[in-house]
């Protein structure tokens, strides 16, 4: 359960201010069938999510245990860092998705969006870490879910009233303790 509620928490802060997230007010201004655009999120995030949880864990058998600890406990310093930079706006072509509808075209963009993502590499460290893939793409995808559900619905109203800047700052430091702690060997317990 421990790698479940880590991947929730962690991907969920990491998303807030996401250029994903930003991707979902964008499609849910496009498209009013908003269950559509969800579904279409939900679906790129499992497949997105299921190799990443699936590379982490093999990844963590592949590689001696030595090596891991100090890949995967350096990497969520870097992550956490990596959430102090804002997200800026890739500026592909994303138009010519648009003309398939709404589940076809957020399915297609998130996908695109989450390759090389905070939140995928997130994801591949936490199954590294747990060696729990299936726990941790369901707390990932859960995770993105609670962080972008409510900005398909509340749009922009919501994004006013989140102080980013301040979400990012608490994410960088959870990801940096675990990173921490995973270096010194040992694991956050759960109160």
């Amino acid at each position: 359960m421990e790698a479940f509620w880590y991947s929730t928490a962690g991907v969920l802060f990491a998303e807030i201010g996401d250029k994903t997230q930003l991707l979902a007010l964008f499609l849910a201004a496009r498209f009013p069938q908003k269950k559509a655009v969800i579904a279409g999120i939900l679906a790129a995030t499992l497949l997105n999510h299921a190799v990443s949880a699936v590379f982490g864990a093999w990844l963590a058998q592949a590689v001696p245990p030595g090596v891991v600890k100090w890949l995967v406990g350096l990497s969520f310093i870097a992550v956490g860092l990596w959430l102090l930079v804002p997200d800026k706006d890739g500026g592909g072509d994303d138009g010519r998705w648009l003309k398939y509808g709404a589940f076809a075209a957020t399915a297609v963009l998130f996908f695109l969006a989450e390759i090389g993502d905070k939140t995928q590499i997130a994801t591949v460290l936490l199954a590294a870490k747990y060696q729990a893939a299936f726990a941790v793409m369901c707390g990932s995808t859960l995770g993105l879910m609670l962080a972008n559900v409510p900005a398909v619905y509340l749009g922009d109203a919501l994004l006013r009233r989140i102080p980013a800047q301040t979400v990012r700052r608490t994410a960088c430091a959870a990801f940096c303790l675990l990173g921490v702690l995973t270096l010194a060997g040992g694991d956050l317990v759960l109160g």
